[in-house]
């Protein structure tokens, strides 16, 4: 009988290929766990912040075995160590992707460990966008008459696990906790989409701008994540209007386009979905190009057109394990609660986003 590894050159070279060839499936959802701590010079105090959710808050970028150092969630606590001037630690329990109920089973009731600890003074998460992004693949490749369930089916579960994270993480969340936030979806490939379908519609025959029907799909989640917010005790940090739009004022309405795109406390979902995919249409733009000003832009998305962009290097998470590490903050102040790149990466942006509900104390 032969035997399959003939020597120990040999069982590398074998293992090696089989990670290679299970390396997609494995991508799918790939743990992407990480432990962070800002040590500032001077502090003794130490406190924990500990975000879950998908590949967005992973810091996702590609890889099997390292992710971004600082993806949102680790943005987030250093600008918590500079306003606590206290040691935080950044605990990341992702899944890179994982639907909602996915992230809210597996990592926010099945790693609640994390949120107990007498330490954590900020829970946040999110999720939901591989809910949207599967529905998107599987409509794009319908052929004959459009079937538009698939995309009703991937907001309700999108509702059903944020109502039933918020609820789970008011329940087990240490009573230590200060603040709970979610994150809510920008739109991936929003230039990309401006096509039609090959499927037709069953009412007019025709083929149907696929934006246009993904851009409503992804104003309900992103509604009901913040309206939920509201009614959970959660603060929203809409990540859609820090993407999708312009930091001037584009249309002359006098208000910042990426402000006036914000949820508004207490709206309506029509008013919402009305208000951010039909009334303010015009001044949505793909985060691949996010002016910041008038003639300045940064490029928020990966060249896989769906995952922020960061800097600052990465950490091992994934397949072999994850990274347990501290180092210094990389910005000793912060103007105007902002450090000098905070508009100028998809992550930054939506770590400074979080940070703005921060409380003044511990």
């Amino acid at each position: 009988m032969k035997t399959l590894f003939r020597n120990k050159a040999g069982r590398l070279l074998s293992a090696v290929a089989l990670i290679a060839l299970a390396a997609p499936a494995m991508a799918n959802t790939l743990n992407q766990n990480v432990s962070w701590t800002i040590d500032r010079t001077g502090t003794t105090a130490k406190y924990r912040t500990v975000a879950y959710g998908d590949s967005i808050f992973a810091g996702y970028n590609g890889s099997i075995s390292n992710a971004g150092k600082y993806s949102a969630p680790t943005v987030d606590a250093e600008y918590l160590s500079a306003r606590w001037n206290a040691d935080i630690e950044s605990v990341r329990r992702a899944k890179s992707g994982a639907v909602a109920r996915d992230v809210y089973e597996n990592k926010i009731v099945a790693e609640r460990s994390y949120m107990q600890a007498a330490s954590t003074r900020v829970v946040s998460f999110e999720m939901c966008g591989n809910d949207g992004l599967q529905a998107r693949s599987a409509f794009k490749s319908q052929t004959g008459t459009c079937d538009y369930s698939g995309l009703d089916a991937a907001i309700n579960s999108c509702k059903t696990y944020v109502a039933a994270a918020m609820d789970y993480i008011n329940t087990n969340a240490h009573a230590n906790t200060r603040l709970k936030v979610i994150s809510n979806l920008h739109y991936p490939g929003y230039n990309t989409d401006n096509v039609q379908s090959a499927c037709r519609d069953a009412g007019t025959g025709q083929t149907v701008n696929m934006r246009d029907r993904f851009l409503p799909a992804i104003a309900k989640m992103n509604y009901w994540m913040c309206e939920y917010a509201r009614q959970k005790g959660f603060q929203c940090a809409d990540s859609f209007a820090q993407y999708m739009a312009a930091d001037y004022d584009s249309n002359g309405d006098g208000l910042i386009d990426s402000d006036a795109l914000r949820y508004v406390s207490g709206e309506s979902e029509a008013s919402y979905v009305t208000r951010t995919s039909v009334a303010l249409r015009a001044t949505l733009r793909d985060a691949n190009t996010k002016f910041v000003s008038s003639s300045s832009s940064f490029d928020y998305i990966q060249s896989d057109d769906t995952h922020p962009t960061y800097t600052g290097g990465t950490v091992s998470a994934g397949l072999w394990g994850g990274t347990t590490g501290t180092g210094a903050p990389r910005y000793s102040s912060f103007t105007n609660g902002r450090n000098p790149i905070w508009n100028q990466y998809g992550h930054e942006r939506m770590g400074w986003a979080l940070s703005v509900y921060q409380p003044a104390n511990p």
